[in-house]
């Protein structure tokens, strides 16, 4: 594109952009890609390829890397103080929620093996706007959440060798509360994983494989350990005889609320989609890795759970480290779980980090944001350029940044992205664009998902009771019987070719379901810095992303040129 045509070449083009929003907002907002055109074209921008070299194993080891060191170590004691002993049931009730989310991934990853994970699934069915806002938020859950992990390490850290990590943060007075305590040992972890990642896809494989197999090993002591010298009675009686006692102290809104908190846990296998397009062989490799991981990853957090349970009364349980101190009574154990701990959040982190890099590196291609973050760098294979960028900014919001704050930031966004997603799979199986009428679908994604939120509410907002319990029953036979018309009426439009999820559509309604009724167990503060964010996001669309997607769509940058296209289709064979 010519300099002088680009709507950012100078002032009097910006503004001569500005005056064709509307235009270009029709134009943009809705249009959708491709599988075809996300793995040539829009793969095609990034110039050097990623390298195949991933097998399930390396899959598998990703996912438990990925979601076991943040998952456990940093929701589980905020997510105690909510469930109490039935905090097992809220890893549990996440653990499914992530499982049918993780089918829908799985699709979509097996037929368009590319970096861009929810992004790229989102722009082929719903169009650009709708997969920007998803990614925007996929970003600041990774940097949010990463930057959580890594305050807690500094956790951990200080409980392995004895001292109190709060000598090793520096207090700023003058500053709001939360964000008033510089880390400058979680800003130094950040940074030496973003030079890792920035190295080597495969060399970072084989790191944490080594890091998780010893990780591994730690949460079996763990676990054993808890079960051998732990109380049952625990699982019913508090510490303090004035706290509610029972498995579940704080009844059914409890452990929802708790799920919603320890989903957080499972965005790793998230992360694990995202290097889809480094694969060696999508369709046999991608479903194991992802739904497996998910599994595993489940039993073990509901273990750990149940063994931290044991030792330690749920009201006795801190926020912060709550393994560290329901060990602290073996004093060589609270050091062991601390330099445990640690390890896990490193896996974590360093799993996270790659997926929140190569997010970037797929919304670049797209041109919504600059493409300079969508360059591979021709010797390392990696996305350099967006890998180096977050890890700076995930850095800085790790210096000050208390981890209550980041974690109720985070939740609602992943929560949303994973309900887009199973929206976005029903979506392209009964709708081909060009083809199909999509208004049968879209009609019963929002009837669905509005019964969904009318049984939210009625669980959150009418007195318990016979009135409140025949509400539910009545609001949940809907939803099940606008499932089966819709099943019944509406026939599949396009069905994937190597793997599909199972029970179309019912599997993803009800992660559509979960995923609402999660949403509905946040508190508003939440909610607000949800809407605050998506706004902002708007904002940067409606002024940038949307006048550089136009630019790139008019001169050519979103397609390839005719001659490169077979190059690019066998580079994807499985």
């Amino acid at each position: 594109m010519d300099a002088h045509s680009s709507s950012f070449s100078s002032f009097s083009a910006y503004l001569r952009a500005l005056s064709l929003i509307p235009s270009r907002l029709s134009r943009r907002a809705f249009s959708v890609s491709t599988s075809f055109d996300e793995m040539t074209s829009t793969r095609y921008t990034s110039g050097v390829h990623m390298q195949r070299t991933l097998r399930w194993f390396d899959l598998v080891g990703f996912g438990l890397g990925g979601m076991i060191g943040a998952g456990v170590f940093v929701t589980t004691g905020p997510a105690t103080q909510e469930a109490g002993p039935a905090i097992v049931l809220s890893y549990a009730i996440a653990g499914l929620c992530a499982l049918l989310s993780a089918f829908c991934y799985t699709e979509f990853a097996v037929d368009m093996p590319v970096a861009g994970g929810a992004f790229s699934y989102l722009r082929v069915t719903f169009g650009e706007f709708a997969a920007f806002l998803t990614g925007a938020n996929l970003i600041m859950d990774y940097v949010m959440s990463n930057a959580a992990v890594a305050r807690s390490f500094t956790q951990y850290l200080g409980a392995a060798i004895g001292i109190s990590s709060a000598k090793w943060k520096l207090l700023i007075p003058g500053l709001p509360k939360g964000f008033d305590q510089i880390d400058l040992v979680a800003v130094a972890v950040v940074l030496i994983i973003t030079i890792i990642i920035c190295y080597s896809t495969k060399q970072s494989s084989v790191l944490n494989m080594t890091l998780t197999a010893i990780h591994i090993l730690f949460i079996a002591f763990v676990i054993v350990f808890g079960f051998c010298k732990g109380d049952w009675k625990n699982f019913s009686e508090p510490g303090d005889p004035k706290d509610e006692s029972g498995f579940f102290p704080h009844g059914a809104a409890g452990v929802f609320k708790g799920a919603s908190l320890v989903y957080l846990s499972y965005i790793g296998y998230d992360a694990v989609s995202t290097m889809a397009e480094e694969v060696r062989n999508p369709a046999k490799d991608i479903p194991i890795g992802v739904s497996g991981s998910v599994v595993l990853v489940t039993v073990l957090y509901c273990l750990m759970a149940a063994s931290m349970i044991k030792l330690l009364p749920y009201d006795m349980i801190q926020a912060e480290a709550p393994f560290a101190a329901a060990f602290a009574r073996w004093k060589w154990v609270s050091n062991v779980i601390g330099g445990g701990a640690s390890f896990g959040i490193l896996t974590s982190l360093l799993v996270a980090m790659m997926g929140q890099a190569r997010y970037m590196c797929v919304i670049g291609r797209s041109r919504v944001v600059p493409a300079w973050f969508a360059e591979v760098h021709p010797r390392t294979s990696t996305p350099l350029n967006a890998s180096a960028f977050l890890g700076v900014f995930t850095a800085a919001i790790a210096l000050f940044a208390d981890l209550d704050v980041l974690l109720n930031f985070v939740c609602i966004g992943t929560l949303f992205v994973f309900y887009m997603v199973a929206n976005a799979v029903i979506y392209r199986r009964y709708v081909v664009i060009g083809s199909t009428n999509p208004r049968p679908t879209l009609s019963f994604l929002c009837s669905f998902s509005l019964t969904a939120i009318i049984f939210t509410l009625i669980w959150h907002f009418v007195t318990p009771g016979k009135a409140k319990t025949t509400l539910l029953s009545v609001t949940a036979i809907i939803a099940i019987a606008i499932s089966l018309i819709f099943h019944c009426v509406t026939p599949q439009a396009w069905k994937p070719q190597h793997w599909g999820v199972p029970l179309m559509p019912w599997i993803p309604c009800a992660s559509i379901f979960l995923n609402i009724f999660l949403l509905g167990s946040l508190d508003g503060t939440s909610y607000i810095r949800f809407v605050f964010f998506s706004i902002l996001t708007m904002l940067i669309y409606v002024l940038y992303s949307v006048h550089s997607s136009s630019d790139a769509e008019e001169d050519g940058s979103l397609r390839v040129k005719n001659a490169e296209i077979p190059e690019l289709e066998n580079s994807f064979k499985v």
